[in-house]
């Protein structure tokens, strides 16, 4: 008997995040490993991870780790996962050299990062993967065929059609696809991101003759913002400026390793004498374009931090050309609309391309349609994406002719079972959490941390603090009580001596009846004095109460 269990650790009705599992009889395939930048209300988390815990209970099951291409959302939480436990990762060498920056950043030793080919196939244990390349927005994205005894599992990322690439390292083969649907596939696992746009994604991601409608129309210095893995459209930026006779400034010193790593591999070389260093850039000079890049939401804030008068290398002039090449993506939207109207200020000449017309590089719905086509699917799963999304791409497998018992759509931890190539009418429900990355810390997986920023943030805080003697555990000083963010100071009297009060009170009691103790005393007057605060300014500060206990000969 054949058993298959398909199931996501993240990356299901999300942006980002992605972790897929693709287990055979008990000899799982994990693919990608991926982080999803913070929504507005989690204060001063940096990025979120899957929690890999069950991955690493099951670290035995687990024959590799696939990650199809070199974008945040499917590798950047890979060093989270190899901390933990070293599992073998298998990938294309651009991203393998990018992992092995990640690996080295995080000082982690004994990673084992295997270079396949793109194209090709490979054995890990009893399963034997086939990969095919895609075209995505960075080089070296590919796809996997897992093999089963009743058909190909298919898991295709982040993909478009598009019969002009000129970089092989960005192609891909359809033929191949139709070669592995005449084989059979069982079930394919698709994006669907772009599910909702019509047409084919190919060639409204490109970029090139509005870059050079912009270049031609600059008399000063231009500046364009970029996602910083985004190379493909990279790629279209230098070439068009220095079809300009423009020289290139990156502003990112990373995306400017991305470009030697490009250079290393022979998929790109930047022509000589082309660049300028940001180190050496004066302000003065004319005849450059400055990349600035960052990922996710951080781009929009370097190009603030210029507009501010904030950035040591760069001082924003009238004669200035900033071109927006990184429209806003989901939870992104504040920041870039506040960093446009910062460029405006400045009275420079701002390009912000139209993202209904210059679309980001993943699949349409005609590409979702050519790929079912071609795999002619048994099962077909939408992943990748908000549930709007993945329910759009099931409308086009709908409307394709796939029957609605043939498509299934999961979420996060929801197991869909195929028994000797037959999917099974029962699913099983996994729990996963996800965890919050704050600075070089992992906060509490519950979110406690976060709910208290959220009081900072809305309700303030307030101390109360107490001295007791240690022996008697009389109070021999205080309370003092101090509110911030919590009421108008002028009116804070009556609150103040409240508060003192309860506190006080609370010690007393415990100590009359034999019971203090001082965690007990401080989570006793917590919880009054919230109760308390609430009742008097429907508020509901974080409250810390403080004991400090004196011995006193």
């Amino acid at each position: 008997m054949e058993q298959i269990k398909l199931f996501a650790i993240g990356g299901l009705d999300e942006d980002g995040k992605n972790c897929f599992v693709v287990d055979i009889n008990d000899q799982w395939i994990v693919i990608e490993a991926g982080i999803k930048y913070p929504d507005e209300q989690q204060l001063g988390v940096e990025v979120v991870i899957p929690d890999f815990k069950f991955l690493v209970e099951h670290a035995d099951k687990i024959k590799g780790i696939f990650i199809t291409h070199a974008h945040d959302d499917v590798m950047g939480a890979l060093p989270y996962l190899l901390k933990q436990k070293q599992i073998p990762v298998y990938t294309t060498p651009l991203t393998s050299l990018l992992i092995e920056d990640l690996v080295k950043k995080n000082n982690i030793k004994g990673s084992k990062i295997n270079v396949i080919k793109r194209q090709g196939q490979l054995k890990l244990g009893n399963i034997l993967v086939r990969t095919f390349g895609l075209t995505q927005s960075i080089a070296d994205g590919f796809g996997l065929a897992i093999e089963t005894k009743h058909g190909y599992i298919v898991y295709t990322s982040e993909f478009l059609i598009d019969f002009d690439i000129k970089h092989q390292a960005f192609s891909c083969d359809i033929s191949l696809f139709a070669e592995i649907g005449k084989r059979g596939v069982l079930a394919l696992l698709t994006e669907s991101i772009g599910a909702d746009k019509a047409g084919f994604t190919s060639p409204r991601h490109r970029l090139s003759d509005e870059l050079d409608v912009a270049f031609d129309g600059a008399h000063g210095r231009v500046i364009v913002s970029l996602y910083k893995q985004n190379l493909f459209r990279l790629m279209e930026v230098i070439d068009s400026a220095i079809s300009h006779g423009r020289k290139v400034v990156f502003h990112n010193a990373t995306q400017r390793r991305y470009i030697q790593h490009l250079e290393t591999l022979g998929y790109y070389k930047l022509p000589l004498n082309s660049e300028i260093k940001l180190e050496n850039l004066k302000n003065d000079d004319e005849n450059v374009c400055v990349i600035v890049s960052s990922g996710g939401p951080n781009v929009f804030k370097v190009l603030s931090n210029i507009a501010l008068k904030e950035d040591k290398h760069i001082s924003l002039r009238e004669t200035d050309t900033v071109i927006i090449a990184s429209p806003a993506v989901p939870h992104t939207e504040v920041e870039a609309s506040s960093m446009e109207n910062e460029l405006y200020k400045e009275g420079v000449n701002v390009i912000s391309f139209d993202h209904r017309k210059i679309l980001s590089m993943h699949g349409s719905a005609e590409d979702i349609k050519m790929l079912l086509n071609l795999f002619k699917p048994k099962y077909y799963y939408p992943i990748k994406g908000q549930y709007r999304h993945m329910i759009t791409n099931a409308n086009l497998a709908l409307n394709a002719g796939l029957k609605s018992d043939r498509i299934v759509i999961l979420d996060n931890g929801q197991v869909s079972m195929i028994v000797d190539g037959e999917l099974a009418k029962q699913t099983f429900q996994l729990t996963f959490e996800e965890l919050f990355i704050d600075g070089m810390d992992t906060l509490d997986v519950g979110g406690q941390v976060l709910k208290d920023r959220e009081s900072l943030a809305s309700d303030g805080v307030m101390i109360a603090a107490v001295t007791l003697n240690f022996k008697t555990k009389a109070i021999i000083g205080g309370p003092d009580v101090q509110s911030r963010g919590v009421i108008y100071l002028k009116d804070a009297d009556y609150l103040v001596k409240g508060v003192g009060q309860l506190f006080e009170e609370t010690i007393e009691n415990l100590v009359k009846n034999n019971k203090y103790e001082n965690a007990l005393a401080r989570k006793e007057a917590r919880d009054k004095i919230a109760k308390f605060v609430y009742k008097e300014t429907a508020k509901r500060p974080v409250i810390l109460p403080v004991i400090v206990e004196i011995n006193i000969d």
